[in-house]
């Protein structure tokens, strides 16, 4: 029997019963029981895909905003997936991004079926004018982007709403095969790529530090302007199946007012 997903430890030291949820006390107990694996797994994934495909999709000042192109790669077979797949198109097609001197902008997502196929869907951001080529064709002497089955191309209406889609049919039940990337961003500017990590923070640390406010050294949480290294907030201890977690200290009792909060203001 799995542990269960969330569970409190008994007051009175004892272990946790497989499936039950004790009274509440000070620690909690995370489960590593698979389906919830998955499912923070699932969550980080979606809240990555959807913030870099609104970051895409801000015009540049003084610019219109870029056309968005909705691309579907799809296998010949349904065993012919291998994961360099998809890297390779994409270096193909970041070549001929710098070839027409346009940013490469994209987000791609995998869709797994039922039948254990994978299919890739992307978006990609180019300049009003310029068209997105077919991705399984061949342009003079240069191969295709995409050699491994069918593709289609047309411009995208509904923006991140298209890969979203797709994602909400990821559950703890996807069987995911090994080396299978879900997702994958490129192209956003410096500004985009701290918005994108400042979303993946814990929430005790968004409650205090805004965007670009704190980076990742040696596996620690710093605070850029300062070089200070975060203390825990909760210390840890193995269990079978999970972690006992428990509060260090007290944390900050307002909730964050959103990524776009603490942006640095021009000074006029």
């Amino acid at each position: 029997m799995n542990a269960p997903a969330l569970a409190t430890e008994r007051s009175e030291g004892g272990n946790v019963g497989a499936g039950l949820v004790p009274f509440k006390t000070s620690g909690n107990v995370i489960s590593f029981a698979p389906p919830i694996v998955a499912e923070r797994r699932i969550k980080r994934l979606k809240k990555s895909v959807w913030a870099s495909g609104h970051l895409h999709g801000l015009a540049d000042n003084g610019f219109r905003p870029h056309q968005c192109w909705f691309v579907t790669l799809t296998y010949r077979g349904v065993k012919d997936w291998q994961p360099r797949h998809i890297s390779e198109s994409i270096r193909k097609y970041r070549t001929w991004c710098k070839r027409k001197g346009v940013p490469c902008r994209y987000t791609w997502v995998a869709e797994l079926q039922g039948r254990g196929a994978v299919h890739y869907h992307m978006l990609a951001w180019l300049p009003q004018g310029v068209r997105m080529p077919q991705w399984d064709r061949t342009y003079g002497t240069s191969s295709s982007f995409w050699p491994h089955g069918m593709t289609n191309t047309q411009k995208a209406l509904g923006g991140v709403g298209y890969l979203m889609k797709y994602l909400s049919k990821l559950g703890e039940l996807t069987k995911v095969p090994p080396g299978l990337r879900l997702y994958g961003v490129g192209g956003l500017d410096r500004t985009g790529r701290q918005v994108r990590s400042w979303l993946n923070l814990p929430e005790w640390v968004k409650a205090e530090y805004g965007v670009g406010e704190i980076s990742r050294w040696m596996g620690r949480l710093m605070v850029i302007a300062t070089g200070e290294l975060l203390e825990a907030a909760y210390s840890v201890s193995h269990i079978p199946h999970g972690l006992i977690v428990k509060p260090l200290r007290e944390l900050a009792q307002r909730f964050h007012n959103g990524a776009y909060s603490t942006f640095p203001r021009a000074v006029a």
